[in-house]
């Protein structure tokens, strides 16, 4: 049953009660003064940042700051891309909502400028990299179809690592990862060869090469789970949140980028909306704002 048979309006009744919000980006800085975090202001309780970005393709993206601990979507924003220069300002909101009770950690997909930024506002703190997107890239570049038994082989070694749950598992691991690279290390130096072309040698295992390089290079953030058991090894409360985001924009296809973006909002808003007081409570702020009754 469609919203317009349970009100008992007209689609068109409809269609103008609701247009205030179509392109209405609600702050969460109001939603945080209406909702406040009462965990936040708890020193004593230890919790862990997630964030992560839902794409709108090329009109930019939703970045999510979330208490992963909790389940609470702290902070939300639109930026142009994933820059340190567009994610400063929303570390700087989110350091101010949760100074007296900073994070005890971090969990993200580990972006040059989150990793750069998580040090400058939260320095010292652990900063897990999310296995569930490295291990998502690992399959992009190790091909299951693929031919060769090396890539094969490190592919079955990258999707292991979400089953290390200990220090043995991480050595028995990482003795798997030393047999393959001195077995196949000399694949990664194999080059091709071309003088037709401007650029006439190339690596011949171009995502051999970025795949090992997932799995060694800044090795010590895949594991800080292991040092400090409140931490997470995924962002998977996050991916939950950005699997509904995609959902729900599937269902509503034909929104122009604005009303993809205020529509977002507004999902993550009423994330935070838990009660009928709570509901109005949000509206009574609100319709003045946008001039409804």
């Amino acid at each position: 049953m469609g919203l317009s048979e349970v009100t008992k309006l007209s689609r068109t009744t409809l269609w103008r009660r609701f247009t205030p919000f179509f392109n209405y980006r609600i702050s969460p800085e109001v939603i945080n003064k209406l909702f406040p975090l009462k965990h936040c202001q708890n020193n004593c309780e230890r919790w862990v940042l997630g964030l992560d970005g839902k794409w709108l393709h090329r009109f930019g993206v939703i970045m999510i700051y979330r208490d992963i601990t909790n389940g609470i979507n702290l902070w939300w924003s639109w930026q142009k891309s994933e820059s340190y220069q567009h994610l400063c300002d929303d570390f700087y909101y989110v350091y101010l909502l949760t100074k007296l009770n900073p994070p005890s950690g971090i969990v993200s997909d580990w972006k040059s400028s989150i990793v750069a930024l998580g040090k400058d506002f939260y320095p010292g703190i652990a900063h897990q990299r999310c296995l569930a997107h490295m291990v998502r890239e690992a399959r992009r570049l190790l091909p299951a179809r693929s031919p060769f038994t090396f890539t094969l082989k490190l592919r079955e070694i990258a999707l292991n690592i979400m089953d290390i749950s200990d220090p043995t598992d991480y050595f028995y691991w990482e003795q798997e990862l030393g047999n393959w690279r001195q077995s196949y290390d000399q694949i990664l130096r194999l080059k091709s060869f071309n003088p037709e072309v401007k650029k006439t040698s190339w690596f011949t295992h171009q995502n051999l090469r970025r795949a090992i390089n997932l799995l060694t290079k800044d090795q010590e953030s895949l594991f800080k789970y292991l040092h400090y058991n409140f931490l997470p090894k995924t962002n998977n409360s996050l991916e939950g949140v950005n699997s509904q985001l995609k959902q729900k924009l599937g269902d509503h296809r034909g929104m122009k980028p604005e009303q993809q973006i205020a529509f977002c909002y507004w999902h993550l808003t009423f994330s935070r909306v838990k009660t009928k007081k709570d509901l109005k409570k949000l509206w009574d702020s609100l319709k003045k704002e946008l001039s409804v009754v």
